[in-house]
């Protein structure tokens, strides 16, 4: 992990953090930006998703930039936490909003549909200075419209991000890959096969993750971050870093004592918390 800050830092300035895998395209990106938007300070550098993560929320810059594929954790899938760090930073009394997601791709299909809707923006291998400034200037009317005293809080990313980030993982795929249908689980002593269709809700902690359906209770151990990338999207909502819900499952969506919204399931008592990073997922109810 490489947390050296590459510029003196100046406290109005923007701030980034930089995420590939190859040495020499950091080093290309970063003479490049250094043309383009020289009061960028990058903060810090990453060589894989895992380290992206750690270093946001340690530095928690303005921006980060993000290739597509790193080992061990995607771009993708680092895009995924870090969309969810203010979470923990509101938690923790904290008030960083977040911070714009910039992809660094080789390839241009990851492009055309994803990033020209605005959502986030992309460079592509190698940085070139023509499309590189045109990112850059969309980030900063971007950052403008964020930090104006008139602006509302940052409240969550929009909802198009988590729905691009679906996509793309879904490009990174195989091809054929098919939305799981079954879920081997440990019910008791005994392994059940469970019709995806009958979850009710899956929610994780450290170990396991619950399995619910309208009779049992199970129990496995794939988090949650992966079964967002196997599931029909369609029919399971992730409304927590920790929960997916079936779509048609949900009763209702009421606000407990402190605000939170809140799922109700068809047949059972139980509520499950929204985070504030899915409450547009409600809008309107």
């Amino acid at each position: 992990m490489n947390d050296a800050t590459h510029s003196t830092p100046d406290s109005g300035a923007p701030r980034a953090v930089l995420a590939d895998d190859e040495r020499l395209m950091r080093e290309q990106l970063r003479a490049r930006l250094a043309e383009v938007w020289p009061e960028l300070q990058i903060v810090a550098e990453a060589k894989n998703g895992i380290e992206a993560v750690q270093l946001v929320a340690e530095h928690k810059p303005d921006l980060v930039f993000l290739d597509i594929r790193m080992p061990g954790m995607t771009g993708v899938e680092a895009a995924r936490e870090i969309a969810q760090l203010p979470d923990n930073e509101q938690n923790e009394g904290g008030d960083w909003p977040g911070c714009e997601i910039v992809f660094i791709t080789a390839y241009d299909q990851y492009a055309i549909e994803a990033f020209e809707q605005g959502v986030v923006d992309y460079v592509l291998k190698p940085a070139e200075r023509e499309r590189l400034t045109i990112t850059v200037e969309r980030i900063r009317k971007r950052l403008a419209q964020r930090h104006a005293p008139d602006t509302a809080p940052v409240d969550a990313p929009p909802p198009q991000l988590q729905q691009l980030l679906h996509r793309l993982s879904q490009q990174l795929k195989p091809a054929g890959a098919q939305p799981l249908k079954w879920i081997q689980a440990t019910v008791g002593q005994a392994i059940q096969m469970i019709p995806v269709d009958d979850v009710l809700f899956f929610i994780s902690d450290e170990k396991y993750t619950r399995v619910q359906t309208a009779t049992i209770e199970a129990l496995i151990r794939k988090p949650i971050k992966e079964l967002v990338d196997e599931l029909d999207p369609e029919q399971f909502w992730q409304i927590h870093r920790s929960t997916l819900v079936n779509t048609k499952a949900i009763a209702g969506v009421t606000r407990d004592l402190r605000g939170r919204q809140m799922v109700g399931i068809k047949g059972l008592n139980e509520k499950l918390e929204v985070s504030r990073s899915y409450t547009h997922l409600f809008k309107g109810m």
